[in-house]
């Protein structure tokens, strides 16, 4: 019996649980906090020691977001995993996901996923009609990615970058037009997220795409080509000057966004006291192009969050740095 056939037996069968759940790859649902980032910035805006159901719809509404988006980042896992199912079977690491290895077959991974996005779809329909529209963009740009931007240089990686973006879209629009009472009169939430905050996450993404992509080059050496066609069209010196680039533009970006005094919509104190986590977004950078260049590592960003102690403990003092002058400068006002 050949392996196709075997492959073809063994996928007949309704998946495992377990399956499921690792070709839904838990522990690259971290990105998705990106969607909780709006609420962050915006603390000093909605929160009310005296209105706490308000606070809770608030929070309530940017956690379903996040819900939506490990929904349809599921459901993108299934259907990239079944377009790339013959150069995953070549790859070290990819041979081992559950549609590459048989578990879960094409047909199944399809249902799957159906069932995945018809889930987000209803649940952004409870939100709003701009979530839906969100929702979509974002499932949209990711399918032709599967089918086509991804072999595309270039394109490729800033196409994952804006996936990002879209997270941090959605968790504004879930968040906006939450009824709170900052007063006696309950009013609407009237939420603008800084244009920065999305030039920042742009960036941001984009150097994390382009590192990987270095990582994965310098992994698959000659086999590249196999293994990820589009590999073919980069070199380890072109991403290095392009990931130097975009490092250098979103440390910058960041640094004017914390000095955005006078525009209403940037929600930062007018005595750039947020300056202060700019050391914060500085180290990561630095650290991040330590590990890719000095530790090998870059082809798993989660990971990097995960197992890394010191971009944690960055992370944690970069938010508890944050919170605490957003949060100051609301009670002196």
């Amino acid at each position: 019996m050949s392996v196709e056939q075997e492959v073809t037996i063994q996928t007949s069968r309704v998946p495992s649980l377990g399956a499921i759940i690792k070709e839904s790859r838990p522990r690259q649902m971290i990105k998705n906090g990106l969607v909780l980032v709006p609420l962050f910035f915006t603390v000093n805006i909605w929160y009310s020691a005296d209105d706490f159901s308000g606070m809770t719809a608030i929070v309530g509404r940017a956690f379903a977001a996040l819900g939506i988006f490990v929904l349809l980042s599921a459901a993108i896992y299934f259907i990239n995993d079944s377009v790339d199912v013959k150069k995953d079977r070549a790859h070290p690491r990819k041979r081992f996901r559950p549609i590459a290895a048989g578990r879960i077959s094409i047909p199944w991974a399809i249902c799957i996923a159906a069932v995945l996005i018809l889930g987000a779809m209803a649940a952004s329909a409870a939100i709003s009609i701009p979530m839906i529209i969100t929702a979509v963009a974002y499932l949209s740009a990711n399918i032709a990615y599967s089918w086509w931007l991804k072999n595309i240089v270039l394109l490729d990686v800033m196409t994952v970058a804006s996936g990002f973006v879209f997270r941090a879209v959605a968790g504004s629009i879930a968040i906006d037009h939450t009824i709170i009472k900052l007063t006696e009169t309950p009013v609407e939430l009237d939420l603008t997220i800084s244009p920065w905050l999305y030039v920042v996450t742009a960036l941001g993404a984009l150097f994390i795409a382009l590192a990987k992509r270095r990582n994965e080059l310098h992994i698959a050496g000659d086999s590249s080509w196999v293994q990820r066609s589009i590999l073919s069209e980069y070199t380890v010196p072109l991403l290095d000057s392009l990931i130097g680039v975009v490092a250098t533009a979103t440390l910058i970006s960041y640094t004017l966004y914390t000095f955005s005094t006078g525009v209403t919509e940037a929600n930062v104190p007018s005595n750039h006291s947020m300056m202060l986590t700019i050391p914060f977004v500085a180290y990561g950078i630095f650290r991040y192009l330590y590990l890719i260049h000095f530790k090998g590592v870059g082809e798993t960003p989660e990971e990097i969050l995960i197992r890394d102690k010191p971009l944690l403990v960055n992370i944690f003092l970069w938010l508890i740095t944050g919170s605490s002058v957003l949060m100051w400068t609301r009670l002196i006002n």
